[in-house]
């Protein structure tokens, strides 16, 4: 059987069922996080806030959650397996969704968020692990493809998802179904997806192991560059995610189709994605990288600028439109920064994106926060946000270079 575009033996799973079980999966994550987006008016409203700012806590506290899973499943699934660390990790989620669903206060729906997140990372990051084990050259192309599909097109059709529950059910049915969803994924995944790492081939797991490689990754100083930048860009995305429905709803008045518009603006990443792919061979990462920066700065300040002529709400086709563009840069950002910041760690590769993907979730997680606090009822906050942070990712990205530079690594 030729390794270069088949599975390993062992599996039982076709490449469709694969896929489809894979895809499930993965969509707890996206789903987890933009389905809830329409229900944030209803949350207040049924748990009697007296600030509505702190709605936007609800999707941080699953990013904080993510980060503290997202340190111990990478070492976790090399060593007890990545069947057992994917139905640990949905196991705990099923439990903060429960948590959360039985909430009469924003304190103990917090408290849910956060073990939903430990609990995603399981699967999160065991399941890329799992892919690796199983598939190899062209087939494996063609699951990653998909995956990438998948990551554009969820967040996309999320909160139009949630909306739809919410037309039958009040806010707490959007947990119930992320419960169903978990279930059904575990199920799924227990009775039919074998596990993939033999025993002669795991490493126990060790603390001192750990807190060794952590401390490297930690000192190496273009790695920990690259990481503040992908942490400052993912919490103004998240800062945004946070404030859409106040921006869709109560600024602009759009009801009920403000999953559509979010979809359009969703659609930029999207669009970005495709567009990075196509053309990194050609002119390198660091200069997309670089490039997308400084689009993002430009963007973001035009935004403030016809902001601050309106007094505080533009005209709707004029955020639309420079949000796009916002939201295209984030996306080329995204495509390149954590190939960026992994290329100097193939010695500890799943250690370190593990530490990589923590670190910057809690960056976005500090940002989203400060950000939403600062929102009032005007795009003035989140334009001087989005500025703010890739002007610094900027100042980070060539500082990065210059070390780079001076270590006579080569780049773009």
């Amino acid at each position: 059987m030729d390794g270069s575009s088949t599975m390993t033996k062992g599996s039982t799973l076709s490449l469709a069922e694969f896929v489809s079980l894979f895809a499930l999966m993965i969509s707890l994550t996206a789903l987890s996080i933009d389905a809830i987006l329409p229900a944030y008016a209803a949350i207040g409203q049924s748990l009697a806030l007296s600030n509505l700012n702190d709605t936007h806590l609800i999707i941080t506290m699953l990013i904080v959650g993510m980060a503290a899973g997202e340190l111990f499943f990478g070492p976790l699934s090399d060593s007890i397996g990545r069947k057992k660390a994917i139905l640990i990790g949905i196991t705990i989620y099923c439990l903060g969704t429960s948590t959360a669903m039985a909430a009469d206060s924003l304190h103990q729906l917090l408290i849910g968020r956060v073990i939903q997140g430990i609990g995603l990372s399981g699967p999160k990051i065991a399941s890329r692990a799992l892919i690796r084990d199983q598939y190899s050259g062209d087939a494996m192309a063609r699951i990653m493809s998909f995956i990438m599909m998948i990551f554009i097109l969820v967040p996309m059709l999320a909160p139009a998802f949630g909306q739809l529950i919410l037309l039958v059910m009040d806010w707490r049915g959007i947990f119930y179904v992320f419960l169903l969803h978990g279930i059904i994924v575990a199920i799924w995944f227990s009775w039919r997806q074998p596990e993939t790492l033999p025993v002669s081939k795991r490493r126990p797991f060790s603390v001192p192991y750990l807190y060794r490689s952590s401390v490297s990754v930690l000192k190496h100083k273009q790695v920990m560059a690259y990481t503040l930048i992908a942490g400052l860009i993912f919490g103004m995305q998240l800062a945004y995610y946070n404030t859409s429905q106040a921006i869709f709803q109560d600024l602009y008045q759009t009801g009920t189709l403000f999953p559509l518009y979010f979809a359009v603006l969703a659609m930029g990443i999207g669009i970005a994605s495709l567009t990075n792919g196509k053309l990194v061979m050609r002119y390198g990462m660091f200069f997309l990288t670089r490039s997308a920066l400084i689009g993002l700065i430009i963007s973001s300040t035009l935004l403030l600028v016809v902001t601050q002529l309106y007094n505080g709400i533009p005209p709707f086709l004029c955020f639309m439109g420079l949000c796009f563009l916002m939201l295209f840069c984030v996306g080329i950002i995204f495509g390149n920064i954590n190939a960026m910041a992994m290329q100097s760690l193939g010695h500890i590769a799943g250690l370190g994106a593990s530490l990589i993907a923590s670190v910057s979730s809690l960056v976005a997680a500090l940002v989203s926060v400060i950000a939403g606090r600062f929102y009032n009822d005007t795009l003035i906050p989140l334009a001087v946000g989005f500025g703010a942070c890739s002007f610094a990712a900027l100042m980070l990205a060539l500082y990065a270079e210059r070390k780079n530079q001076d270590g006579s690594t080569d780049q773009t």
